[in-house]
């Protein structure tokens, strides 16, 4: 008999709780997630973007606890489950479907937003690849490609400076971080009361320094109305 240590496990967590208000359409009856994208729901496009890699044992999707169409929406998909642990922030969802998913602190977890549907297989597996062998983890990003202005002022606006994008990257998701990291720089970062705006943000406020990887222009995020026509587009 040997005693050998099991291999680390990967599960992702897709933080489904809230309504996505700014996506939303005037009298629209569904939270984003919900919506149509090429005759299926975004959330469930989001999870099978994470299916496609066999490497991540089980795709956990935290929602409301009121929630009632996720199940169906879900149905028939292998490896995941759905868990009524969401909270009122983000931060609060990925910190409550983390610890009912019971990892070990050096398991992987990778989250994802439910409104990121065209996740490349070849991101994710890139992704991974890098992160596997690091001590934190890190998170797919595309460069800044256009030129950066800071506003001020109230409408209409003005500009205040131009600001160089040299360095500067945009975050996609997934983010993937070891668990016990993440989930010491989740408590930390709501105890504190600072503004988590994704998970490589707790674990920087925390003194770690995350991978950036590159991620693709089809892993855009669903966030403003006319995000859905151009997404779909390529879906």
């Amino acid at each position: 008999m040997t005693n050998a240590k099991p291999s680390l496990r990967i599960v992702a967590l897709v933080p489904a709780a809230g309504v996505g208000v700014r996506a939303q359409l005037p009298n629209a009856a569904l939270p984003k997630q919900y919506r149509l994208m090429a005759g299926v729901p975004m959330l469930r496009r989001s999870v099978q973007a994470l299916l496609v890699d066999p490497r991540i044992e089980q795709v956990r999707v935290v929602v409301a606890p009121e929630d009632r169409l996720a199940e169906p929406c879900l149905s028939g998909l292998a490896r995941t489950v759905c868990r009524p642990y969401g909270g009122v922030t983000r931060a609060q969802t990925v910190l409550q479907g983390l610890q009912d998913a019971h990892l070990d602190a050096q398991d992987w977890v990778l989250v994802h937003d439910a409104a990121r549907p065209g996740l490349p297989a070849g991101a994710l597996a890139r992704l991974i690849d890098t992160c596997l062998p690091h001590a934190v983890g890190g998170l797919l990003a595309m460069p800044v490609a256009d030129t950066v202005k800071r506003a001020q002022g109230n409408l209409p606006l003005m500009i205040e400076q131009t600001v160089t994008r040299e360095g500067l990257w945009l975050a996609q998701t997934p983010q993937m971080f070891r668990a016990g990291l993440l989930e010491q720089a989740l408590l930390a970062g709501i105890e504190r009361g600072l503004p988590i705006t994704d998970e490589a943000s707790a674990l920087e406020a925390a003194g770690h320094a995350p991978l950036l990887v590159q991620g693709s222009a089809r892993n855009a995020k669903v966030t403003w109305p006319d995000d859905f026509e151009w997404v779909q587009s390529w879906l």
